[in-house]
């Protein structure tokens, strides 16, 4: 789940908690759903935002004779 979806689950669920009139939707408990949307979206933005800031560190090195290292740096 990314960034946009979580933000959509939480809106979606906004709508069922808060926006919609309660027993618009026959035998659902349309509150309940909104609120377990929104929960199960904010947890999915937390995780996305947790994994996105992870970063890789991969080291560029660049040779212009057999064996000597002219530059090498923490690529960005």
């Amino acid at each position: 789940m990314r960034i946009g979806s979580s933000i959509a689950l939480v809106a979606i669920g906004a709508i069922l908690a808060f926006a919609l009139t309660p027993g618009l939707i026959p035998f659902i408990d349309q509150v309940l759903i909104g609120y377990i949307l929104m929960v199960v979206g904010v947890l999915g933005l937390i995780i996305s935002i947790i994994m996105s800031s992870r970063t890789r560190h991969t080291v560029v090195e660049r040779r212009t004779a057999p064996d000597t290292i002219v530059e090498r740096r923490p690529e960005v």
